[in-house]
Formats: structure tokens, C-alpha cells, sequence
């Protein structure tokens, strides 16, 4: 799907991201499949001296056989090191984990030299209550906001007076005129507009990539969703205003992020009339 200001491509986004441009994007939302592999091998052999890696990280050989044999850590690893070259010095990367991998995509990070803006708490004050009685109901995820790092880097875009007058009626938090905080406040439930198409099991609300935006989104500036899913950050980028850029490989989400681009245009064009 193209038009002027959506490109959403059905493909495997590890084979996309070296041919992107570098210094492109001003923002870039990733939400990545936990655990993922794909068809593209990323492999750093024993001959091989990976920067950051081995000697210069100075982990022992068995720790670092461990790590080198792990998939989500390589994944994590190789979609990190070509956002970080396709990001503008002015732009930012933001990043959804959980505890399954949110410690991979710290150590990436830090390996990287992606520098950690701040960590973000979002706690889903209705979350999932844990069935099995056995462990605490889990009702938070990590965001991690990074930019590239570096003194000279440090230009990246803060809507600072955007984010301090947001306010949201079901954030008990963030008061109107006050900072916004790491720890945000939003349900985890979906409105029937972002439902209307079909869902994906691990969608996020739209009100999340909402927030982002009016952190650091950039009215006209280029946005990159690596892992498009249901299209939920591209629509929100596209409604603030951005060009987006989105990849989805598998075939039933892509339709589903489609249509509901579809029907923001047609909304959009509508409220316009």
C-alpha cells in the first residue's frame, strides 16, 4: 500500500532495513515480536570481531556462546544497529518489551552506544488478572526512549510544553500543566474504531503511540514502524501528521493494518468536506 504519505510494505523487514536510507526518520515506534527469528540469518561467527563484541565486551566465553546462539538477542542486536543508522541525529527510537525481553534490549542498547532517554512504565491499571494463583498479576510494560547517543547527539526532538499540557481523562497521573512522568496511566482496552477490522494479540491501544507522538513526533517528519502489525502506530503517525513507513510480514496483519489506513484516510478526507 502507497500513497503520498503511507508506505506499508508486506515483507520481512531484516531484509528492508539495510536499504534504507541512513539519517532519514524522526521517529521510529518499535513494538517486536518476543522471541522472534526470521528467514534472514544474523550470525557472528568465532573468526568474525563484531565491535562490542568479545574481547571489547570482555564476557566470558561461555556466557558469550550462550548469547551468540540466542535468537531473540540477535534479532534484537541487528534490527537495533540499522535503526540507530537510519534514525536522524534529531530523531529517537521507541521501544516496547516486556520481561521476556526487555533486558536483550537494554544490553543491545547500551552495546550500541544508544543512549537511554528514559524508561517508561505503563501500567495497565486494567490488565489480565493471573489465573493460576501462582505469581503477581502482571500489569506493566517497558518503553525504553533512546536516541543515538553521544555528546554531539543529543539533539533529539522533546515537545516539551506538548507533553507537560497533555491530558488524558483516563490517566489518573498526568495532570494538565504538569511533566509528564515515567510511569503512564492508560487502560489497556481498545475503542470499537480500533477494532472495527479485526485484532492482533498483542495490539496496543491507540492512545499509547498517541503519547509518543506528542513527545516526540515531528508534524511532516518521517515515521518507521518496523513490526507493523495492525497498524496502530502508523495510523496514530499518520492522524498527528507524520509520513509513515511500516513492514508487516505476515499476511492477514497486513490487511488488517491496510484497511484501517484505509479508513483514517477516508476519515481525514471526510472531516475535511
Amino acid at each position: 500500500m502507497e500513497t503520498d504519505r503511507i508506505h506499508l510494505f508486506a515483507g520481512d523487514v531484516y531484509k528492508a532495513l539495510p536499504d534504507l536510507d541512513s539519517d532519514f526518520f524522526d521517529l521510529c515506534i518499535v513494538d517486536p515480536p518476543y522471541g522472534a527469528s526470521s528467514t534472514k540469518k544474523w550470525t557472528y561467527g568465532d573468526k568474525e570481531k563484531v565491535k562490542g563484541f568479545g574481547g571489547e565486551w570482555k564476557l566470558t566465553s561461555e556466557v558469550w556462546d550462550l548469547l551468540s546462539q540466542n535468537d531473540s538477542f540477535l534479532d534484537t542486536y541487528s534490527w537495533l544497529k540499522e535503526l540507530k543508522r537510519v534514525i536522524k541525529p534529531t530523531g529517537s527510537i521507541w521501544i516496547h518489551s516486556t520481561y521476556h525481553n526487555s533486558g536483550f534490549v537494554n544490553v543491545c542498547c547500551q552495546l550500541l552506544g544508544l543512549e537511554i532517554i528514559n524508561e517508561i512504565v505503563w501500567y495497565k491499571r486494567n490488565s489480565f488478572p493471573n489465573l493460576s494463583g501462582r505469581r503477581l498479576t502482571a500489569s506493566h510494560e517497558t518503553i525504553l526512549w533512546v536516541h543515538k547517543g553521544g555528546e554531539k547527539n543529543r539533539k533529539y526532538v522533546f515537545n516539551y510544553e506538548d507533553s507537560k499540557a497533555f491530558s488524558n481523562p483516563s490517566d489518573l497521573l498526568k495532570e494538565p500543566g504538569k511533566q509528564m512522568r515515567t510511569v503512564w496511566d492508560i487502560p489497556n482496552n481498545k475503542s470499537k474504531e480500533e477494532m472495527r477490522f479485526g485484532t492482533h494479540p498483542t495490539q496496543k491501544p491507540t492512545r499509547v503511540a498517541e503519547r509518543i507522538l506528542t513527545i516526540a513526533g515531528v508534524k511532516g517528519g518521517n515515521l518507521l514502524v518496523p513490526f507493523a502489525g495492525s497498524g496502530t502506530e502508523m495510523v496514530a503517525g499518520f492522524e498527528y501528521g507524520m509520513n509513515v513507513f511500516g513492514y508487516e510480514l505476515n499476511k492477514e496483519f497486513y490487511e488488517l493494518a491496510k484497511k484501517r489506513l484505509e479508513y483514517s484516510i477516508e476519515k481525514i478526507s471526510s472531516s475535511l468536506l
